[in-house]
């Protein structure tokens, strides 16, 4: 595979209730197919956050993950709003130009912000962090690739640090 230069097709999901925004890097080939965020079928985004807010079943459509995060205040975007990617090759990113996040920012009470994986941490703070002033918090990546991390492990880690915010939505 060769390196494309891609640009983010789709927006980021929140609202004016939206309290955490949780961050993955750049969306995958599966989840640009879908147009919509964690397309992949054994991303565990959906679940981990379904157990969490108690939603009944995990969500299947983009209209269903698109409810159950705003239910819940819950804001997801991507770090990245163009870069050269190798298919979704966290690993091959290069010539990044960020998300302006002030849009998500000055448009709700974000209260947190969370990265989904490591990747995404790195990027924030190099990309980021200066510009928004926010320190966000990295959490264990639900992507197949971290498949060390258990689904038990990532729904605790990932309660552990959002469950606070998600006790204040109610």
């Amino acid at each position: 595979m060769e390196y494309e230069h891609l640009v983010h097709s789709f927006g980021p999901v929140y609202n004016k209730d939206s309290r955490i925004l949780i961050l993955g890097s750049f969306p995958s080939v599966k989840s640009r197919e879908q147009n919509f965020y964690y397309g992949h079928p054994q991303n565990r985004f959906w679940k981990v956050i379904a157990a969490l807010t108690g939603w009944e079943g995990v969500p299947v459509l983009a209209e269903e993950k698109r409810r159950m995060l705003l239910e819940n205040g819950i804001a997801v975007w991507d770090v990245i709003f163009s870069c050269d990617i190798i298919g979704s090759s966290d690993s091959s990113i290069k010539n990044v130009t960020p998300n302006p996040l002030e849009e998500v920012l000055e448009r709700t009470d974000i209260r947190q912000i969370y990265t989904n994986g490591k990747t995404a941490g790195r990027l924030y703070e190099k990309y980021i962090r200066e510009k928004t002033g926010r320190e966000c918090k990295t959490l264990p990546s639900t992507s197949p690739a971290n498949a060390a991390c258990s689904l038990d492990k990532l729904i605790r880690v990932w309660g552990e640090s959002l469950g606070e915010y998600l006790k204040k939505q109610e």
